[in-house]
């Protein structure tokens, strides 16, 4: 097993140890990293609603626009999300009820669909993406912050 992987493992289980008292550095940077998540989830949350759009969907808008050429199979979609494959029909069937996606079947495999986004949905989907890079760059140096406590304790313990 390389070292790495040993410090690690050492790491996880000093970290987990029941009993063994945490360094309150690693409490604030914790609640420094959950702060930065929060206050980026609650503009996204706003953002999302204001637009029209879910977040699964922007999520999937997401997924579809850094697959290749674009578009992704409805399989990939749903591996890519986490959810079921079921789930993930629905969810495609929603995006194209709000004009933001659409099925192409595939050239030489007529049972494969291809999921890509509208001109509507690119659209949307810069917008978005634009407003959300903003309120994540705002929150980056508490996330920052936290995050190099965290490193930096971890490293000492």
């Amino acid at each position: 097993m390389p070292s790495g992987g040993r410090s690690k493992s050492r790491t996880k289980s000093r970290a987990t140890t029941k009993g063994e008292v945490l360094d309150q550095g690693i409490f604030e940077g914790l609640a420094g990293v959950r702060m930065a998540m929060r206050r980026f989830l609650s503009f996204s949350e706003a953002a999302l609603s204001e637009a029209g759009v879910t977040s699964q969907q922007y999520q999937a808008m997401l997924v579809i626009k850094v697959a290749p050429q674009s578009r992704v199979m409805v399989r990939e979609l749903s591996e890519e999300m986490l959810m079921q494959r079921n789930g993930a029909v629905q969810l495609v069937d929603r995006l194209e009820a709000a004009g933001l996606a659409l099925r192409t079947p595939s050239v030489s495999d007529k049972r494969t669909v291809f999921v890509g986004l509208t001109d509507h949905g690119e659209r949307v989907l810069d917008a978005l993406a634009r407003r959300h890079l903003g309120a994540m760059l705002e929150n980056e140096p508490l996330l920052v912050e936290s995050l190099a406590r965290l490193r930096t304790l971890a490293k000492m313990g």
